[in-house]
C-alpha cells in the first residue's frame, strides 16, 4: 500500500468517511479533522507543524495532497 493510500485511509478513517470520499483536494477542515496526530502514530513520524503558528512550519497541511507530499518527504529523510 502507497503512503498516498495510507494517509487516505487514516484520513477517511478519523473522518468517518470512506476512502473515495477523501480527495486530494480534500482539507482537513472539510472533513472534519483538526488533528494530524494519528498520522503521526501510524507513520511514526513526527510533523513539525505547530497549530498555533502554522505559518512558521514547512509542512503544508492545506490539503490531503500536501499532507502525502510532506509524509513522503519525511520518511525519505528517516530512510
Amino acid at each position: 500500500m502507497s503512503i498516498q493510500d495510507q494517509v487516505i485511509a487514516i484520513i477517511a478513517e478519523q473522518a468517518v468517511l470512506e476512502p473515495e470520499d477523501v480527495t486530494l483536494d480534500s482539507t482537513l477542515e472539510d472533513l472534519g479533522i483538526d488533528s494530524l496526530g494519528l498520522v503521526e502514530s501510524i507513520f511514526d513520524i513526527s510533523v513539525p507543524f505547530n497549530a498555533n503558528a502554522p505559518q512558521e512550519s514547512d509542512f503544508d497541511i492545506s490539503s490531503v495532497a500536501s499532507i502525502i507530499k510532506g509524509i513522503e518527504r519525511l520518511k525519505a529523510e528517516q530512510a
